[in-house]
């Protein structure tokens, strides 16, 4: 049996049956808006808009997620009943979960910092100009990480 949770949630949020809630207990860092094509697909929308923190200042606060894994680095949370999506999770050690921005109770507090995977971002989606952006595997670091993806999801 789990203890219960004594920390102060700083940020909550969860699916639109009520099904599922989360809580982060440490500010939200890294917000961000991911236009390439796993993240489009996986939303079903132009783009994911994520915001998270450490794993160990988070917790499923209310029933349990379904999980697809959209390639082998990498995991996304989705409320089974309803099928919001919720989460997304690199599989590394001490990686960050992140929540997507829509299913938190207050998107209205984040702040965009960063946008990802700008080669894939549809001409006609103009927003957030003003906010940084890097194509997908711009870095060495990230070319590394990317080497051995094995995307999940069917294009069939």
């Amino acid at each position: 049996m789990s203890k219960p949770e004594t920390r102060q949630a700083v940020a909550t949020g969860g699916c639109q049956c009520g099904g599922i809630r989360y809580a982060f207990y440490a500010q939200l860092e890294n917000a961000h808006v991911c236009h390439c094509r796993m993240c489009q697909r996986a939303t079903g929308g132009l783009f994911a808009a994520l915001v998270g923190g450490q794993a160990n200042n988070f917790a499923w606060t209310r029933g349990s997620p379904a999980f697809f894994a959209s390639s082998n680095l990498a995991r996304r949370g989705y409320c089974g009943k309803c099928g919001t999506p919720l989460s997304f999770q690199y599989s590394t050690p001490g990686a960050r979960i992140y929540s997507t921005i829509g299913s938190l109770d207050h998107p209205e507090d984040v702040v965009l910092v960063k946008q990802f995977g700008v080669e894939s971002q549809l001409a006609w989606v103009k927003f957030c100009e003003q906010i940084p952006g890097e194509r997908t595997g711009e870095s060495a670091q990230a070319q590394d990480f990317l080497a051995s993806l094995q995307n999940n999801q069917s294009r069939d």
